[in-house]
């Protein structure tokens, strides 16, 4: 339970409710990819031979959905690497629903590894700022 609440925007409450969604069992999930499709924060591609078109996901855990909702809701005010986050993905065009989606899939990514390696959430390794990625 540490993990979960190690997240910034993600209280007792939200974390129970995250960990009774998820599960326990660490196998689960064979990768991120897996947990963020279940949750509904990967989109969906859909290509044919002429058209390329990406939509959010539809069919999804509804519950988890919501404390996802929340929680990034939370996290804007709490975290300035996710509020940066948010803010560019709002710049490059995206809905405020699309730009927190796109948040909460950063999110289980970073609690997917977390979760595998036993660690807490860590703001700079979740959210390397701009010049730290260059060096």
């Amino acid at each position: 339970m540490a993990t979960f609440t190690s997240f910034p925007g993600l209280g007792e409450l939200p974390a129970a409710r995250l960990l009774a969604e998820i599960g326990d069992d660490a196998t689960r999930f064979a990768d991120a990819r897996g947990l963020k499709a279940y949750a509904g924060a990967a989109p969906v591609t859909r290509a044919s031979g002429k058209k390329l078109l990406v939509l959010h996901r539809k069919v999804k855990n509804q519950r988890l959905a919501a404390v996802g909702y929340l929680w990034t809701f939370a996290a804007l005010r709490l975290s300035t690497g996710a509020r940066a986050h948010y803010d560019r993905r709002r710049m490059a065009g995206d809905r405020h629903t699309a730009a927190q989606r796109h948040l909460f899939n950063r999110f289980l990514g970073c609690l997917y590894y977390c979760l595998q390696t036993g660690q807490t959430y860590a703001e700079a390794q979740a959210f390397p700022m701009p010049h730290q990625i260059a060096a």
